[in-house]
């Protein structure tokens, strides 16, 4: 069985209005998230993520936007392209504590793709989210 969702807490050293805008534009996320970045920070919006290292794009599209608190988007899971695949729903919410801010990510949708993709598409984002993450906190710290 494998599982539906990914979920990952970080807490960072920065603000919340620094994450917020790591999280939600397109130089912040060009910095740490992907290679190129193009964002339309609306419900209904579309995100464009580009990964040169790894040859490859996704586009997702946003659901919601509260600033500085909650960003979500849907994306095509890794294997079933086209606009009428499966989707995860990418789930940031930020909260301000004495030190920073606690970021909880979810990514949840995996269970409605067959086994074997889903499976797949679980351990690659898993990977991905851990890796992506550090350079999140990598690039706040280096711009801080």
């Amino acid at each position: 069985m494998v599982p539906d969702a990914i979920e990952r807490v970080a807490v960072l050293r920065h603000p919340i209005e620094r994450v917020w805008a790591a999280l939600t534009s397109a130089e912040g996320l060009s910095r740490w998230f992907g290679s190129a970045t193009e964002i339309d920070l609306r419900p209904g919006g579309r995100a464009f993520f580009r990964w040169d290292d790894l040859d490859e794009e996704s586009v997702a599209t946003i659901v919601v936007v509260d600033p500085p608190h909650r960003f979500v988007f849907r994306w095509a899971i890794e294997g079933l392209p086209g606009p009428s695949a499966p989707q995860t729903l990418v789930d940031f919410t930020l909260e301000p504590i004495p030190d920073g801010t606690r970021l909880r990510l979810v990514e949840s949708g995996f269970a409605q793709a067959a086994d074997d993709v889903a499976r797949s598409a679980h351990k690659a984002n898993s990977q991905g989210w851990d890796a992506e993450l550090v350079d999140l906190e990598t690039y706040l710290d280096a711009a801080a």
